[in-house]
């Protein structure tokens, strides 16, 4: 009876209340991507918000929307820095663009005091003398409107005594050499236990990340970003989400 009559009836129940959706899920094509990208650089902003509200009436996730669609807008738009397509000025002011489309999204760039809380420290492995590429990083996240401390070269202990005194929403941690996995591992420990934001979120970086991304989950990072472009995208995308399990825990 049970196999006969009671399971047919609930899979028709639920095909009846689950209509399949009519449309496919939405994959961005490399030709959209170039699009957005190039919507962030042009004088109408709107024609960007109206391109994102278009996507999020589609029920796009927010991990689909950064994955498929900023963050590659935002490797586009470093590609054409790199290619001298466009300057500094033209990529910054267009990632600084992506990442309030993110925050739009989100339905976080109405939360008050959200300028204040773009604050992130930056940091390397002790001894770590490959910088370059974390100051780019700085440059693009001011750009961006983050509050920047850079703890570059700086000691662990030195590090943990910043969290500790000062409110930072995100520290990004750059690394050249998977040699020192361990040590970043016990440095973003110590910055979560120690941290006056009990909410930090961490975002690494750097050639120990970029080939091996997977190396992130060993030390324990929220995310890890290939590029200084897609560095400011993550580190928005991180906030968010702290911002909204803030405010599900509340409710």
């Amino acid at each position: 009876m049970i196999a006969q009559e009671i399971i047919p009836r609930l899979i028709q129940i639920h095909h009846d209340v689950l209509k399949p959706c009519a449309c496919e899920p939405f994959v961005p094509t490399r030709a959209e991507i170039e699009e957005l990208a190039l919507l962030v650089l042009g004088p109408d902003m709107q024609a960007a918000h109206s391109y994102i509200q278009r996507v999020k009436r589609r029920g796009l996730s927010l991990h689909v929307l950064f994955t498929e669609l900023l963050e590659p807008a935002a490797r586009h738009l470093g590609r054409m820095w790199d290619e001298d397509r466009c300057d500094f000025l033209d990529v910054t002011l267009g990632v600084a663009r992506l990442q309030e489309l993110l925050a739009v999204f989100n339905d976080t760039h109405s939360v008050p005091a959200m300028g204040d809380m773009r604050r992130i420290v930056t940091l390397t492995a002790p001894g770590e003398q490959h910088r370059f590429g974390l100051a780019v990083v700085e440059k693009f996240m001011r750009a961006a409107g983050w509050h920047v401390r850079s703890e570059a070269g700086a000691s662990p202990e030195t590090v943990i005594k910043a969290v500790h005194v000062e409110w930072f929403a995100v520290a990004g941690v750059s690394l050249s050499c998977d040699s020192r996995l361990d040590v970043i591992e016990d440095t973003i420990k110590a910055i979560r236990q120690h941290s006056c934001n009990p909410s930090i979120t961490i975002m690494v970086g750097g050639a120990a990340f970029k080939d091996c991304p997977q190396h992130a989950n060993i030390v324990g990072a929220d995310g890890v970003a290939d590029s200084a472009a897609t560095a400011v995208l993550l580190a928005q995308k991180l906030l968010d989400q702290s911002l909204m399990r803030r405010a599900c825990s509340a409710a």
